[in-house]
C-alpha cells in the first residue's frame, strides 16, 4: 500500500507585523508632541511680548496660529493619509512639522515666530491623521482599536498639560525658544524609528484630494477665527473684526457647497452621521476649547502684575503640577471605566465634572484676593478629572464603526473637532470679553453637552 506524504505548506512571505506595544508608544508619543506644540507657548506669552513688543490680541494670534492651520488642513491630511498611505504621511508630515519647529527658537521677530507656528501647523495635519491610520493597522480588531482609542483620546489633555508645564519651566529657567527643543527631538526620532517600529499602510488611491474644497475650508477657519481674536484688542464695529468675520463665514459657506456638489468630497456628509459620532465629535471640540481657555487665560492672569497675582512663569507651572497629577490618574481609569459602562457614560461624567470646575474657576479663580489653595485648585483638579474623561470617552465615540480604508479621514475629523475647539471655539470664548465670562461660557457649554449625551445614551438603551 503506498502512501502519499502532503507537500510541506508554502513559506509565510508576508512581512511581519511588527509589536503593537513599540508602535503605539511612538504613535502617542508623537500625538502628545502635537498637542504639547498647541500649548507650549502659554506660559511663555508675556515673555515673548516684551520680546517683541506685542499687545494681547497679538499674543493670542500667535497662541492659535499653529493649531489654525493644523485644523483648517486636517482633512486634507486624512485625505491624503488613505489616498497615499499613513505611514508616508506621517514620514512627510514630521519632516515639515520638525523643520517648522527647528526655525521657530531662531525666529529674529514677531512675523517670522507667527511664520514659523503657521508651517508647524501645516506639518501636523499630515502627522495626526497620519498617525490614527497606522494605528487603525496596529489594531485591526474592532475591540483592541476601540480600546487604542480610550488611550489616545486622554493623550490630548496631556500633551496640553505638558505644553505648559514643560515649556513654563524651560522659558523660567532659560529661554522660552528652547521648548521648541520638545518637538525637533521627537520628531527626528519618529523619523528614525517609524520604518523599524510601524507597519506600512497600503495606499488607497483613486481618491480624489479636493483641493478647492480644502483651500476654502483652510481659509475660511483662519479668517473666521482672526476676526474673532481681534475682538480682544478692536471693538465688533471695527473692520479688523467684521471684515475677516464675514469673508470667514462666506468662505465656509462656499466650501459647504462645494461639498454637496462634489463626487468625491473632502468630508463626506454621511460620515458625520454614524452612531454616536456627532455628540463624539462636538465633546472632543467643547472640551479641547474650555481646557485650552483655561490654559491661557490663567497662565496670563496668574503672572500679570496689575490686575493678577504676578507670579513667575515657574510659579505659574507649579499651579498646574496638581492638574497634571489628576490628569494622568484620571486617564488611567478612563479605559476601564469605558469598558464597564460605556464611552457615552464616561463622556458625560467627564463633561459635568469639567463644567463643574470651570465653574468654580469662573467663580473665584480669577480673583487674586482668594488663595491658590481653595480659589483655583479645586477647580483645576475637576476640571482634570473631566476633561481627561470626555477626551477619552469622545475618541472612542467619534471613531466608532470606522472602516480601514477611512481610517486617516476618521483621524483627520477627530482631530479637526479637537483644533477646531482649540482655536476657533476658544477663539470665540475670548470674544465674550472678561476671562471671567469666557470660563462661565465654556461650563455652560460643558453642562448643556453633558446633558445631551447622557439623554442620548439612555435613549439608546431603550
Amino acid at each position: 500500500m503506498t502512501t502519499t506524504q502532503e507537500a510541506p505548506p508554502p513559506p509565510d512571505t508576508r512581512t511581519p507585523r511588527p509589536p503593537s506595544g513599540p508602535a503605539f508608544a511612538l504613535l502617542a508619543s508623537v500625538q502628545v508632541t502635537l498637542i504639547y506644540t498647541l500649548a507650549a507657548l502659554a506660559v511663555p506669552l508675556p515673555h515673548i511680548g516684551r520680546e517683541f513688543g506685542l499687545d494681547r490680541g497679538d499674543l493670542i494670534l500667535l497662541s492659535a496660529a499653529y493649531g489654525l492651520t493644523f485644523a483648517g488642513l486636517l482633512l486634507l491630511g486624512g485625505r491624503i493619509a488613505d489616498r497615499y498611505g499613513g505611514r508616508r504621511a506621517l514620514a512627510v508630515g514630521l519632516s515639515l512639522f520638525g523643520a517648522a519647529s527647528a526655525a521657530a527658537p531662531l525666529a529674529p521677530s514677531f512675523d517670522a515666530l507667527l511664520g514659523a507656528r503657521f508651517a508647524q501647523g501645516v506639518g501636523a495635519a499630515l502627522v495626526a491623521p497620519g498617525a490614527m491610520a497606522v494605528l487603525r493597522t496596529v489594531f485591526p480588531a474592532p475591540a483592541a482599536y476601540g480600546k487604542a482609542m480610550a488611550t489616545w483620546g486622554g493623550l490630548s489633555v496631556l500633551g496640553a498639560t505638558a505644553g505648559n508645564l514643560v515649556a513654563g519651566v524651560i522659558s523660567a529657567l532659560w529661554s522660552w525658544r528652547l521648548a521648541f527643543v520638545v518637538p525637533i527631538v521627537v520628531a527626528a526620532l519618529a523619523l528614525a524609528l517609524a520604518p523599524r517600529l510601524l507597519p506600512t499602510t497600503a495606499p488607497g488611491g483613486g481618491r480624489n484630494l479636493d483641493l478647492r474644497g480644502a483651500a476654502l475650508a483652510t481659509a475660511g477657519i483662519i479668517a473666521a477665527s482672526y476676526g474673532l481674536v481681534a475682538t480682544d484688542a478692536f471693538g465688533w464695529t471695527s473692520p479688523r473684526v467684521w471684515v475677516p468675520l464675514t469673508v470667514g463665514t462666506v468662505l465656509i459657506a462656499a466650501f459647504l457647497g462645494v461639498e454637496r456638489r462634489a463626487g468625491d468630497p473632502l468630508l463626506p456628509p454621511g460620515f458625520i452621521r454614524v452612531g454616536q459620532r456627532p455628540l463624539g465629535l462636538a465633546a472632543t471640540a467643547v472640551t479641547a476649547a474650555g481646557t485650552a481657555s483655561s490654559f491661557v487665560l490663567f497662565s496670563l492672569h496668574l503672572q500679570d502684575g496689575q490686575d493678577g497675582r504676578g507670579w513667575s512663569a515657574l510659579e505659574t507651572s507649579g499651579a498646574f503640577v496638581p492638574y497634571a497629577l489628576a490628569l494622568i490618574a484620571s486617564g488611567r481609569a478612563a479605559s476601564p471605566l469605558i469598558g464597564r459602562y460605556g464611552a457615552a457614560a464616561v463622556t458625560g461624567g467627564g463633561l459635568f465634572t469639567g463644567a463643574t470646575g470651570l465653574a468654580l474657576l469662573a467663580a473665584t479663580g480669577f480673583a487674586p484676593q482668594h488663595p491658590y489653595l481653595y480659589g483655583l485648585l479645586p477647580g483645576l483638579v475637576l476640571l482634570a478629572v473631566g476633561g481627561a474623561l470626555a477626551f477619552a470617552g469622545s475618541a472612542v465615540l467619534a471613531t466608532a464603526e470606522v472602516a480601514p480604508a477611512d481610517a486617516g479621514l476618521a483621524g483627520g475629523v477627530f482631530n479637526t473637532a479637537m483644533e477646531s475647539g482649540a482655536t476657533v471655539l476658544f477663539a470665540a470664548l475670548i470674544a465674550l470679553g472678561g476671562s471671567a465670562a469666557s470660563i462661565a461660557a465654556a461650563a455652560t457649554l460643558f453642562a448643556v453637552l453633558g446633558a445631551l449625551t447622557t439623554t442620548s445614551r439612555l435613549g439608546a438603551r431603550r
